[in-house]
């Protein structure tokens, strides 16, 4: 086989089986399905052990609770009795996961520190500094309440993707810069117990049955009644079993809802403190599996692809490939300890396959890329995207649909540009575009057209899009954080630039491709887009910069605004709602609310609206739609409706 053909299928293997890896650690999404299969099969196939015998939890529940006068902090007398009474009892060892950070009644603060510090049996305390929340005040109390030897820190580690506990917390180092146990490691350590040093997963204990708890759980009101056998020689972990806190994620939430899934932090330990106890390993996972499950699934991939059959039967045996690799992890994780990556390996089989059909030549998928890379530059991804998948999308019979328009405009751009050469003129047009454009299609607008130093953006074509009016609100209000931004940027460059003004309406329009065979333009026409385009040339007279229909507003019913009036547009007979929309600190400010009162009382025909508009003007007298209604009102105007007698 010539050397050539061996590099590139080694390079594809390599390509193949690693890319996945790296893209499913690196992307959230991706990260997070594979977190939840393997967090399902640990749920759903952990092998059935028998209740374990050397742990009891003692539950601080609800039930116990309920005999003091107050929740929290928990009784410190009754701590104390509880913990002479588990040693009298002839418990081996105790993990008290009570964080004492504040004082309660004296007298019973120091029955429990006597307590820790005469308890002859191994004990451990949860400790916390500055790091986990408390307050300066806390953490020196807790420290000089609890012995140094009987801490370790009670921090659970949670996956910063989902929040789910997957590891044992070994320990870090306290302000004195000594290292200090996690509660779990450091009650091994009492044990004789090598503890870890590094995070390691849990190996998570399996139930008898469904009927049965992995461990022996007792309510911690019950100890003194209940018998000494039950706790002899036994590990006791005492800590809170309550509904409303210290409830964490964990595996078991993918197959079993309400708190069956969301465990105390007391039952976590249990598992963890039993898996050091029984020597038990964690399945095998991490990134070395990752990578050799990667290549081993490239390859077959690629054997796949250099098959001589059909492309859909090739396709076909390739998602069978991915899933026989899905049935292959229940029973790797059921007998063999193994939590095989599953997403990562799909990925490498059809990846590795795809490689192969592109490696051999096929030229049908050379030239659908060769058309994507040609027309990226002048279609939005959502319509090229489209077209891809659908080429009859270049019909050019157009659809009357539902939509929403922006149409933006820069003021006296075309004087300020008189006094530009042209590469100055192209350098600011291209960064200013630019950056609109990538708003437009944040937002998942497609710009339809730039006609001078103005856009006009679709939203709902050539995709359906439910919230099309709401996209385009938010589009419009970032438009103009941009478009400011960028003005504020050139002003302070020496570079003369206007105002961007913004229209925004909704409504139906026929949209598709005008033209003829040899060209043609994907857009939309119809009153909409043209009430759209008046809308943004209104703001002129408003002194606003964006205007935004009623028929858009009414879509939007949690967006904040502020009404401009009704507007007869010149040669229309039928009064349109047009608003300001506004951010959340807008709205919630003083001002508007005046405004908002002003134009109640003149929508309402009230005489106090002059009085109430001329106030606002006294606070804001740059205000363009106050000074709009105060001059109209001192005119002789006495509602909302204005009639416009230009465009």
């Amino acid at each position: 086989m010539p050397v050539r053909r061996l590099t590139t299928m080694l390079v594809i293997l390599l390509l193949a089986g690693l890319a996945p890896v790296l893209l499913v650690r690196a992307a959230p999404f991706l990260q997070g399905i594979e977190n939840w299969v393997a967090d399902y099969r640990v749920a759903t196939l952990t092998p059935a052990q028998p209740q374990q015998p050397d742990i009891v939890i003692v539950a601080l529940n609800e039930d116990t609770l309920a005999r003091f006068p107050y929740r929290s902090p928990v009784d410190r007398a009754f701590l104390a009795d509880l913990l002479r009474n588990l040693q009298a009892k002839g418990a081996k060892a105790v993990l008290l996961d009570v964080l004492l950070d504040q004082p309660t009644e004296a007298v019973k603060d120091a029955a429990l520190a006597a307590a820790l510090r005469e308890l002859t049996i191994p004990l451990v305390v949860s400790h916390g500094s500055a790091a986990e929340g408390l307050t300066e005040a806390q953490v020196a109390y807790i420290n000089d309440f609890v012995p140094p030897d009987r801490r370790g820190w009670a921090n659970l580690v949670k996956d910063n993707l989902d929040g789910t506990v997957r590891w044992i917390f070994p320990g870090k180092p306290g302000a004195d810069g000594q290292w200090q146990a996690g509660v779990v490691p450091a009650l091994a350590a009492h044990l004789g117990l090598s503890p870890p040093k590094s995070l390691i997963p849990i190996a998570w204990r399996g139930r008898p049955d469904a009927a049965t708890a992995p461990f022996r759980q007792f309510p911690a009101h019950a100890v003194s009644l209940l018998p000494p056998a039950w706790f002899k020689d036994k590990i006791v972990l005492v800590g809170a079993d309550l509904s409303d806190r210290d409830r964490h994620v964990t595996p078991y939430r993918t197959a079993f809802a309400g708190n069956a899934g969301v465990l105390p932090g007391i039952t976590i330990h249990a598992h963890a403190l039993s898996q050091l106890l029984e020597q038990r390993t964690a399945p095998n996972q991490g990134l070395a599996l990752a990578v050799a499950a990667g290549l081993i699934a490239a390859g077959l991939g690629l054997i796949l692809g250099l098959v001589e059959i059909s492309l859909w039967l090739r396709a076909l045996l390739g998602f069978g490939v991915v899933a026989g690799l899905w049935l292959l992890a229940g029973p790797a994780f059921a007998k063999g300890n193994l939590l095989l990556p599953q997403i990562g390996p799909s990925l490498s089989v059809l990846l590795g396959l795809w490689l192969t059909d592109i490696w051999r030549g096929r030229q049908e998928r050379d030239q659908k890329r060769f058309v994507q890379a040609a027309f990226a530059k002048y279609l939005s991804p959502v319509l090229l995207d489209d077209i891809l998948k659908d080429p009859s999308k270049l019909s050019i019979d157009p659809k009357r649909r539902d939509m929403s328009y922006v149409f933006t405009d820069v003021a006296g751009f075309t004087t300020i540009s008189e006094g530009m050469d042209a590469t100055t003129l192209a350098d600011v047009m291209n960064r200013y575009l630019d950056g609109m454009v990538k708003v437009v299609f944040a937002h998942g607008g497609t710009v339809d057209k730039f006609i001078g130093d103005a856009v006009f953006a679709l939203f709902g074509a050539p995709r359906d899009m439910p919230d099309h009016a709401a996209r385009a609100a938010a589009c419009a209000l970032e438009l103009d954080r941009f478009a400011q931004s960028f003005l504020a940027a050139e002003t302070a460059a020496g570079r003369p630039f206007g105002m961007t003004r913004i229209g925004v309406h909704s409504g139906p329009a026929s949209v598709g491709n005008f033209g003829s065979e040899a060209r043609f333009e994907y857009t939309a026409l119809g009153d909409a887009v043209n009430t759209a385009a008046r809308l943004e040339g209104l703001n002129k007279y408003f002194g606003t910069r964006v205007a935004m229909s009623g028929a858009t507003a009414e879509r939007c019913p949690d967006l904040p605004r502020r009404p401009i009036g009704r507007i007869v547009l010149k040669g229309k007979t039928e009064p349109i709602a047009v608003f300001q929309p506004l951010t959340d600190e807008e709205a919630a400010s003083v001002f508007m609310q005046g405004y908002q009162r002003a134009y109640a009382a003149l929508a309402s025909g009230q005489t106090g609206a002059a009085a109430l508009f001329e106030a606002l003007a006294m606070q804001q007298p740059d205000d363009g739609p106050v000074a709009l209604h105060r001059e109209r009102l001192a005119k002789g105007g006495d509602s909302d409706l204005v009639i416009m007698s230009d465009k």
